[in-house]
């Protein structure tokens, strides 16, 4: 639908800024390229806060000055700080249309950063507008609420805490099952019973998520939603081969396969991320932090590449009749590097001659100075990620809690 003429008018804290509307849609700015794509004036006006037909001008109560600067960035493709404008103000405005701090030139995103450890402060893209919901679909909500958000409600919390305890439970009778005194028949049917409940609750709720989620393509590619599917498959895989090879079969007895897909249960602990704040912290740092990890990961590669071959050297192929064995190949002294970066140090394998000494006391302090550099930017970014984690988690509490009063 469109608005008035091919020009549109943006009223921004009382200065006009004129745009055409094929412009306004290639805008790298959210709020404004969404306009087009409204269908009523109802719509509209919750992108902005009043539209004048008549004149095709659309109004916004924000910062004028910040928005200069934006559009500074639209054209010339760098963002920075207004000048004596706070920080975190700036930065409010720029989630309001629809930026990122990734936007910000290096120089003002370490700014931010300060700012926000400072301050102890975490913003929140503004969520759009939900449409008020139908009575048939209202129940749908609450239940995905109480399966997928664990502090929306008792029940919720009820929930939770009877999958946490399914996760133990299929945890401890997963390392049980290796020892050689549960390997007696009643034993092991004991087991199967305990692992058949166990595995038929994480069924019941992956598939009750399924059904409530909002999208069912999105759900499928979540991670924690497909390392649920791995480790609930294993299970039905093994009882098939069960049923079809039978129970003491050769195929069963030397799988190594099935013994494969058993071991993989193991990833049920992983489930418990869905309700511990601390385990979705790391995961998130992970994600935001992969970058540092792959610097740290080719600091490693490059100094266990020098270091494994200088010590090849030294140890072995200076002499090669009397030469230290443990370090015949340099395949074979990347483990006594990588050991020796991390100070681990097991002891199977030193060298012996001092030159090869001098090279591994080297090659310790190299690895405490490479692995302390990019674990602060880690170190940093999963605080942050905790905070934040924390902060949504008890907004999304108070914001239930208001609901439900309501």
């Amino acid at each position: 639908m469109k608005f008035g003429s091919s020009f549109c008018i943006l009223n921004v804290g009382g200065r006009r800024f004129s745009f055409s509307a094929e412009l306004m849609k290639r805008l790298p700015l959210s709020r404004l390229s969404r306009l087009h794509l409204c269908v009523s004036e109802s719509e509209l006006l919750e992108l902005c806060d009043d539209y004048d037909r008549d004149r095709n001008e659309f109004f916004f109560d924000r910062h004028s000055e910040a928005f200069s600067f934006i559009m500074l960035y639209v054209q010339h493709g760098k963002l920075r700080f207004v000048p004596h404008m706070c920080e975190l103000s700036f930065y409010n405005e720029m989630l309001y249309w629809g930026l990122e701090s990734s936007d910000l030139q290096p120089c003002c995103q370490r700014r931010l950063d300060d700012r926000m450890s400072d301050c102890f402060v975490h913003f929140f893209p503004e969520e759009e507008a939900r449409r008020p919901e139908e009575p048939q679909s209202h129940w749908l909500e609450r239940m995905r609420r109480t399966f997928e958000e664990p502090t929306s409600s008792l029940a919720a919390q009820i929930l939770a805490s009877v999958s946490v305890l399914f996760v133990i439970i299929s945890m401890v009778m997963l390392c049980a099952s290796t020892l050689p005194d549960w390997k007696a028949a009643e034993t092991l049917d004991q087991h199967r019973i305990i692992e058949a409940v166990c595995i038929g609750w994480f069924t019941a709720e992956c598939i009750v998520r399924f059904l409530v989620s909002r999208d069912k393509c999105e759900f499928v590619r979540r991670p924690l939603n497909i390392i649920d599917l791995l480790a609930i498959t294993p299970y039905y895989i093994s009882v098939t081969v069960t049923i079809l090879t039978g129970e003491n079969s050769q195929l069963q007895r030397a799988g190594v396969t099935l013994r494969i897909l058993r071991i993989m249960r193991i990833f049920w602990v992983i489930k418990l991320a869905r309700h511990f704040l601390g385990l979705q912290t790391l995961g998130l740092t992970l994600r935001r932090c992969y970058r540092e990890m792959v610097m740290l990961l080719v600091f490693i590669c490059v100094a266990m590449a020098i270091f494994s071959a200088l010590a090849q050297l030294l140890e072995h192929g200076l002499d090669l009749e009397a030469g230290n064995e443990d370090y015949a190949s340099i395949p074979a002294a990347c483990w006594w590097v990588i050991i020796s970066m991390t100070t681990v140090g097991y002891g199977d394998m030193y060298p012996v001659t001092v030159a090869g000494r001098v090279l591994g006391g080297l090659c310790v302090v190299s690895g405490i100075v490479l692995l302390a550099l990019p674990i602060t930017f880690i170190y940093h970014s999963f605080v942050q990620c905790y905070h934040e984690l924390k902060v949504r988690s008890t907004r999304c509490s108070h914001s239930l809690s208001a609901d439900f009063i309501n």
